[in-house]
C-alpha cells in the first residue's frame, strides 16, 4: 500500500525499484474490495499493516503534523498526527511520489 499526498502522483517505477519487487501496478477495485471486506470501496484507510499488506509511505508525508484519511467509509474521515500514524502502522519511509502538475486553463 502506498501513501503519499493527495496533491501527488505516485511514480510505480520509483515505487517499483525502492521496494525491489518485478511488478508494480494500481490496484482494481475489485481487489481492493478483497483485501478490505468491512470497508467502503476506494474509502480504505492507510491501515494496511491490519490487513497484512505491507505500508510504503512517500516521505513528503514526514513533512506534515497531521493526516487526514477515510476511516473505512465515504462518510468518515480520521485526522491524526503523522507521528501517531507512523507509530501505530511502521511504514517504510521512501520517496515515490511527484507533484501532480495542474492543467493551464486559457
Amino acid at each position: 500500500m502506498a501513501v503519499l499526498p493527495a496533491s501527488c502522483q505516485v511514480n510505480l517505477e520509483e515505487l517499483r525499484e525502492r521496494t525491489g519487487v518485478r511488478e508494480a501496478e494500481l490496484a482494481t477495485e475489485g481487489e481492493f474490495k478483497r483485501h478490505f471486506p468491512d470497508c467502503e470501496t476506494g474509502a480504505m484507510p492507510p491501515f494496511g499493516n491490519l490487513y497484512g499488506i505491507p505500508v510504503y509511505v512517500d516521505e513528503t508525508m514526514t513533512e506534515d503534523r497531521e493526516i487526514a484519511f477515510n476511516a473505512g467509509s465515504h462518510y468518515e474521515l480520521i485526522k491524526m498526527t503523522y507521528a501517531d500514524f507512523e507509530h501505530l502502522v511502521k511504514p517504510e519511509v521512501m520517496e515515490f511520489s511527484s507533484a501532480q502538475v495542474a492543467p493551464m486553463m486559457v
